[in-house]
């Protein structure tokens, strides 16, 4: 099953910070191949004011966004040791589908799979799922290097 992550650990590999970090724990990880993260989705976020009022939806770009913050916690905890340091930049989004609405009160997983590393970039194929149905899914691409 791999090592799991609390929130605290999260904050340790990524820069991203409420009311951006959109990933609450990782519940599986496999190192250098796959992750499985948790992100409860409350009425209290942010982005629920405006999207939609009195029919509150997450928006799909943040369920990507937290896709590929899961897939940055993959590939930051699998090199820390080779790389300390890094950081990974969100650099595209292939095959994007959102199949079912987000809604306040949802536990939305995803799992997110290494599909290639280069010597600047990674690619990932992600899913992300709410009571075992699909949401949505994405293949992911980001560069890795060191901070500006």
């Amino acid at each position: 099953m791999g090592k799991i992550f609390d929130v605290m650990e999260i904050m340790k590999l990524l820069p991203h910070r409420y009311p951006f970090i959109l990933v609450d724990r990782i519940i599986e990880f496999v190192k250098g191949e796959k992750i499985i993260a948790l992100k409860n989705v409350t009425i209290n976020e942010p982005f629920f004011m405006g999207h939609f009022p009195g029919t509150p939806i997450m928006p799909g770009v943040l369920i990507v966004e937290a896709m590929a913050q899961a897939g940055g916690i993959l590939y930051l905890a699998s090199n820390q040791e080779e790389r300390p340091g890094e950081l990974v930049y969100f650099m595209g989004m292939d095959k994007v589908k959102f199949r079912k609405p987000v809604i306040p009160g949802d536990q939305l997983i995803f799992e997110i799979k290494i599909i290639n590393i280069r010597l600047k970039a990674v690619k990932m194929a992600g899913i992300a799922t709410v009571d075992g149905i699909l949401v949505a899914e994405a293949e992911l691409m980001a560069a890795f290097g060191e901070k500006p």
